[in-house]
Parts: C-alpha cells; structure tokens; sequence
C-alpha cells in the first residue's frame, strides 16, 4: 500500500523538478545563456536523480524479471523533456545570437 502511495507523490516530484529545470532555461528575465546554461545543468542533474528514483518505485516484476528501469514511466518522461528542452535551448541560444526580433526605435 505504501507504494502505491508512493507513485503519485514520486512522479510529481519528477514533474516538478522538470518543471524547474523549463524555467531556468528559459523563463528566467535578462539573464545571460552562459549562466541559464549553468544554473540548467545543475537542475537538470538533480532532475535526473529524481527521476532515477522514480523509476526504481516504479518498476514492477514482469514474468522475465524486474523490468528495466529506462523503460519506467519516470525515466521516459526525463529523456523526452531533457531532449527537447536541449533542443529548445540550443535553438533559442542561435536566435538570440544571430537574429534580431526588435526594430531600432532611435530613428522614429
């Protein structure tokens, strides 16, 4: 019974903690991608200890075993949010960079 007790409050720590890691990649005002970077990967560090022990409350006997702990619902959900917000970010760095999405307001 406790596990089963387990399993929300596991999986919505893991959600939070991929929730935090969004918000210091992205949502974070006027700060530099250098320290978004940082301040990410160490969030992104504890998000996936969190989720590594997720995925151990997680996994359940099969009839060929323990199932593998990368095939938990925790684990799955860390490597498809970890990949896209890497994506996201590596894309948004570029366009910070290279593009500019404002009009020079000086000369009005």
């Amino acid at each position: 019974m406790v596990l089963e007790v387990a399993k929300p409050i596991a999986l919505g720590l893991c959600l939070l903690s991929l929730c935090s890691v969004f918000y210091a990649a992205f949502l974070v005002p006027a700060s530099a991608p250098e320290h978004r970077l940082l301040d990410s990967v160490i969030l992104l560090s504890l998000a996936a200890g969190i989720c590594l022990c997720s995925g151990m409350i997680f996994r359940e006997l099969t009839p060929e075993g323990i199932e593998p702990l990368i095939s938990t619902l925790p684990m799955q959900m860390f490597f498809w949010a970890a990949g896209v917000m890497v994506a996201l970010f590596v894309a948004s760095w570029y366009l910070e960079t290279y593009c500019i999405f404002y009009k020079d307001v000086r000369r009005f």
